[in-house]
C-alpha cells in the first residue's frame, strides 16, 4: 500500500506543474487568445514553442513578450502588454509554453 501511495503522489507532483501552468494561464487571460494546439487571436502554444525549440534565451524572450506585447513576428496581430503579469509569473508561462507539443 505504501509503494502505490508513494507511485501516485510522484505522478501526481509530475502533472501538477502543466496543469498549474494552464491555470495561470487561464488566471492571467491567455487563453482568451492562445491554445495549445489551435491558433486563435494568436498562434498556438504548440507552434510557439517549435519555432523558439533550441533557443537558450527562449525564456527570457518570451516572458519579455508576455509582459511587453509584440508585433509582427505571427502576422499583423500585435500581442498586447500585460504589465500586471510579474516577472517570475512571465517566466513560469513561457516556460510552460515551451513543453507544449
Amino acid at each position: 500500500m505504501k509503494r502505490i501511495l508513494i507511485a501516485l503522489a510522484m505522478t501526481w507532483s509530475a502533472a501538477t506543474p502543466a496543469m498549474a501552468d494552464m491555470a495561470l494561464a487561464t488566471a492571467k487571460n491567455c487563453m482568451a487568445c492562445h491554445a495549445v494546439d489551435k491558433k486563435l487571436v494568436g498562434p498556438a502554444y504548440k507552434d510557439v514553442a517549435a519555432k523558439y525549440a533550441g533557443q537558450k534565451d527562449a525564456v527570457a524572450k518570451l516572458a519579455a513578450k508576455i509582459i511587453m506585447g509584440g508585433s509582427g513576428v505571427w502576422g499583423p496581430v500585435p500581442m498586447p502588454a500585460n504589465a500586471q503579469v510579474s516577472e517570475a509569473d512571465a517566466k513560469k508561462l513561457a516556460a510552460w509554453v515551451l513543453t507544449q507539443k
